[in-house]
């Protein structure tokens, strides 16, 4: 171990792991109707992928407030995290990014496309944007994480 490098993959796992805890899919808007409508069609085949695929059923929650979720869920969801330092890495990558480890674990088992993911992760904000408007500023930065999210696809279809 040099600096630690030999721990690197095991801590970015566990930081994956931790998303799974609290994933942006398991919690949902008490309203209004069409914002808890969007967030079922974009968050619902997640997770129906994620019970049908892994065995893992989790608890949804209305709202912000943190709900455990049951250790054997995250555990067949934790199975699917890869090992191999380069899809590890751009799982970790797109996680961080959507907010979501099963959004990731699903892209990079190619049960969502790129843009599926990336629409599914910010239902929220096109939701509020659909009311409030388009922030030039917040766009640019969103198409420069888009990039980052493509470029982490990539990686995981060119080792597959």
């Amino acid at each position: 171990m040099i600096d630690g490098v030999a721990d690197a993959p095991s801590a970015v796992a566990a930081e994956v792991n931790r998303y799974l805890a609290c994933d942006l899919v398991f919690y949902r808007a008490p309203g209004p109707a069409g914002l808890v409508a969007w967030q079922a069609e974009a968050w619902d085949p997640v997770l129906a992928w994620v019970r049908e695929t892994l065995g893992a059923r989790f608890v949804l929650a209305e709202g912000i407030a943190f709900v455990a979720q049951p250790t054997d869920a995250l555990a067949a969801a934790s199975s699917a995290i890869p090992t191999d330092p380069w899809r590890l890495g751009a799982m970790h990558a797109i996680t961080t990014l959507t907010g979501s480890a099963l959004i990731a674990i699903a892209l990079s088992r190619g049960a969502l496309s790129v843009d599926a993911a990336w629409a599914a992760a910010h239902v929220d904000e096109d939701w509020n944007m659909k009311f409030w408007g388009r922030d030039a500023l917040a766009l640019e930065r969103r198409a420069a994480r888009f990039a980052e999210m493509q470029a982490a696809a990539i990686v995981l279809e060119a080792i597959e």
